[in-house]
Formats: structure tokens, sequence, C-alpha cells
């Protein structure tokens, strides 16, 4: 995938400013496709040059105008013509696997603090993924269709949290380090 296609699915939703779709990464895509702010802009012109998107001025009082992006029928050509490719396995590259299964040739106690400082950001973003959710979704029988592929992949995030957290509590108790 390309970050093209994270936008072309951001931009189906809701059109949006190059500085509104950075903020929206940050808050969303962005847990689980990166991208930089000038990133995003830089990929904004090359998707207008191929009129994937479309750009309109919108003006704005005592600031610069800015240009609120939309999907063309281009862009959502593309979006179904990469949507019906077949995904690749994405290979898992974790440093901390590693470490941990290295454990007993390594620095025991800073291999742990680091399994300790995993496990609290595990604890925090799973408080941000539940805060989204009670925001977002207070009813989730309440889902409709169009919003149902944003939140299966809050439930994923959800999921691989509790995963992560279940890991870092398991590698601690294993070693004795358990105490919180």
């Amino acid at each position: 995938m390309a970050l093209e296609h994270a936008i072309l699915v951001s931009l189906a939703e809701k059109t949006a400013s190059g500085y509104d779709l950075a903020r929206r990464f940050d808050a969303s895509i962005g847990h689980f496709w990166k991208a930089s702010h000038q990133q995003i802009y830089k990929v904004l012109g090359r998707m207008e040059s191929d009129k994937w998107v479309e750009a309109h001025l919108v003006e704005q009082s005592g600031r610069p105008d800015k240009k609120v992006y939309a999907i063309t029928g281009e862009g959502r050509d593309e979006l179904l013509r990469w949507s019906s490719t077949p995904t690749p396995i994405e290979p898992t590259r974790s440093e901390i696997a590693v470490k941990v299964r290295g454990l007993p040739f390594g620095d025991r106690e800073a291999v742990l603090s680091d399994v300790r400082t995993r496990r609290e950001a595990h604890v925090a973003q799973l408080a941000y993924y539940e805060a989204s959710a009670a925001k977002h979704y207070p009813d989730p029988s309440a889902i409709g269709e169009d919003e149902l592929g944003a939140y299966l992949v809050l439930r994923a995030g959800f999921m691989q949290e509790q995963t992560g957290i279940a890991w870092c509590d398991e590698i601690l108790q294993a070693f004795g380090a358990d105490e919180r």
C-alpha cells in the first residue's frame, strides 16, 4: 500500500484540507500507517497531478485561503482497483521479541525494564482507544455500514493492545518480575 491509498480512504470518508488530513492521520490512521505532515502534503500534490483528488480554495477571514481536497472519480476508481488486489502478508519485526529471546544472554534488568515500559505504553494506547470508542461509537449495535470499517479497525487496536499487555505480563511473571 502506498500513502496515496490511505489518503484516498480518508478523503472518501470526508473532504479535508492538508492540515485536516494530517490531524486525521495523527488521531486515527496514523496508529497503523505512519506519515509525516510533509509527506502528506507532497503526496497530495502528486495525487492532484494524477487527478485522484481535486482541490478547491476556501476563503478564510484573517488567514490565507486554504485548499480543501476531495476524491475524484479517478481516485475512487483507483481505490476500487487497489482494494480488489490481494494484500500481501506483512512480515513481523519486533526488536523487543529478539531481546526477550536473548534475555538469558543480555542485561536482564534492562530488558525487563523495557518490557515494563512497553506495558505502560500498551495500557496508555488502550485507554486512548477506549476513549475514542466511547466518543465515536457509544452504541456499537447502532453502527452503520459507512462506519463499520473504522470501528473494526479500532477493535483491532483494542485487541492488539490487550494482547501486548498480556504478553508483557506473561514475560514479567515468567521472570519473577511482575511487581507493578
